[in-house]
C-alpha cells in the first residue's frame, strides 16, 4: 500500500483537486494500484487555520507519504502579511524540506488544441518538449537575502544566486538520463540544451562548465548544446520543436516553463513533477491559484489530472495507468469539450464547459 497526500491549497485549488482525486480513485480501482489518499493544509488556508503556511503536521505527513499532489497556493487575501509567512513560503519550504530538487515540466501540444495556441499551428504541431528545472537552489533560496537600509537612508533589496558543483551535477544527471529515455522511446537521437547566462553571471559559467564536463565524461551519447536564457525565450517562440530536453536553474526554469506552457494553448494544460533523488515526488499544475475565477467553476482541471498521470509514471512506475489518463484527456478533447482558457471561438463544434463537467468527462472515459 502506498500513500498520497493531497494538498488542495487556495483559490481554484480545491476545485481542480476534487476532479483530480475523482480520476485518481478511478484508476486506483481500475488498475488495482492499492493507493491510499490523505489530505492536508498548505498556503493561505493553512495560515488561516494555524498561522503557518506549512504546518508541522502537513510537513510530517508529506515526509511519510509516497507522493504529494498539490493544487495551488496564494491569493491577494494574504499579500499584506509578513513575507516569511505568506502562502508561497509554504510551497518553497515543502520543496526544500523534501529535497525536491528536480522539477519536470512537459510542454506537449494536443493536436486538438493547435488553434488554441497563440503560435501558428505549423510551428507548434507535434510539440513535445521537457524542461528540467533545478528547484531547491539558485536565487530563490540563496543567502544572504533581504531588504536593508543604507547609510544614506535609501532602501536596497538584494538576493544571492548561488550553485555548487554537486547541485549542478545532480540536476544534470536527471536531464541527461531523461533525454536518453525519451530518445529511446521516440527512436531519435538524445539531446539536451543547457540554458544559462554565462556571459554575465559567474554562477552560470560554473553551470555551463559542469554540464560540459558531465557530457564528456558520462554522456557522450547525448548531444549537448548551450543557449543564453534571453535567446532561449526567443527560440521557444520562433522554433520550439528544435528542443527536446532543456535544463536550467531555478529562476530561468521558472520563466521558460511558463512561456512553454502557452505554446500548448494554456498554462491550464501543463502538469509538473518535482522529484527527490529517490524518485519520490510532489506533483502539481504549473498554473497558479487564479483567485479571480476561484469558486466560479471556470478553472481548467486538466493540468492537475495530467499531473496525476505524471505521478503514476515517475513515482509509482504505473505506465499503463498513466497512459490511460492521458488518453482519456485526449478523448475528451476529441469530443470538443473546452474550458474557457482553451476555447477557440472561431472553431466549430466545440462546447464550453466548466471545471466540474470537464473533470467528470475525463472520469467517464476511465470507468
Amino acid at each position: 500500500m502506498a500513500t498520497i497526500l493531497t494538498l488542495a491549497g487556495d483559490g481554484i485549488g480545491p476545485e481542480i483537486m476534487t476532479q483530480a482525486i475523482d480520476v485518481l480513485k478511478a484508476v486506483n480501482e481500475k488498475f488495482s494500484l492499492d493507493l491510499t489518499l490523505e489530505s492536508g493544509l498548505i498556503g493561505g488556508v493553512a495560515i488561516d487555520a494555524t498561522g503557518e503556511p506549512l504546518p508541522d503536521e502537513t510537513l510530517a505527513r508529506a515526509r511519510a507519504a509516497d507522493a504529494v499532489l498539490l493544487g495551488a497556493v496564494g491569493g491577494p487575501k494574504w499579500d499584506a502579511i509578513e513575507r516569511s509567512k505568506r502562502p508561497e513560503r509554504g510551497l518553497l519550504k515543502i520543496r526544500g524540506e523534501l529535497g525536491l530538487f528536480a522539477n519536470l515540466r512537459v510542454a506537449k501540444l494536443y493536436p486538438q488544441l493547435a488553434n488554441a495556441s497563440s503560435i501558428k499551428p505549423e510551428i507548434i504541431s507535434g510539440l513535445d518538449l521537457l524542461i528540467v528545472r533545478e528547484l531547491t537552489g539558485g536565487i530563490y533560496f540563496g543567502e544572504p537575502r533581504g531588504i536593508r537600509t543604507l547609510e544614506n537612508g535609501e532602501q536596497q533589496g538584494y538576493n544571492t544566486m548561488v550553485y555548487s558543483t554537486s547541485e549542478i551535477q545532480r540536476i544534470g544527471k536527471v536531464a541527461f538520463e531523461l533525454a536518453k529515455t525519451r530518445a529511446q522511446a521516440a527512436g531519435t537521437a538524445a539531446k539536451v540544451c543547457s540554458v544559462d547566462k554565462a556571459n554575465v553571471l559567474e554562477v552560470t559559467e560554473l553551470w555551463k562548465q559542469t554540464m560540459i564536463q558531465m557530457q564528456q565524461a558520462e554522456y557522450s551519447d547525448v548531444a549537448l548544446s548551450h543557449m543564453y536564457a534571453d535567446n532561449a525565450c526567443m527560440q521557444l517562440i520562433k522554433d520550439p520543436k528544435q528542443f527536446d530536453v532543456m535544463v536550467t536553474g531555478n529562476m530561468f526554469g521558472d520563466i521558460l516553463s511558463d512561456e512553454a506552457a502557452m505554446l500548448t494553448g494554456s498554462i491550464g494544460m501543463l502538469p509538473s513533477a518535482s522529484l527527490d533523488e529517490s524518485g519520490k515526488g510532489m506533483y502539481e499544475p504549473c498554473h497558479g491559484s487564479a483567485p479571480d475565477i476561484a469558486g466560479q467553476d471556470k478553472a481548467n482541471p486538466l493540468a492537475t489530472i495530467l499531473s496525476v498521470a505524471m505521478m503514476l509514471r515517475y513515482t509509482f512506475k504505473q505506465e499503463d495507468a498513466a497512459q490511460a489518463i492521458e488518453q482519456a484527456v485526449s478523448d475528451v478533447l476529441d469530443d470538443g469539450l473546452r474550458t474557457l482558457d482553451i476555447l477557440d471561438s472561431s472553431e466549430a463544434g466545440l462546447k464550453q464547459v466548466g471545471c466540474k463537467e470537464m473533470g467528470q468527462a475525463v472520469l467517464a472515459k476511465l470507468i
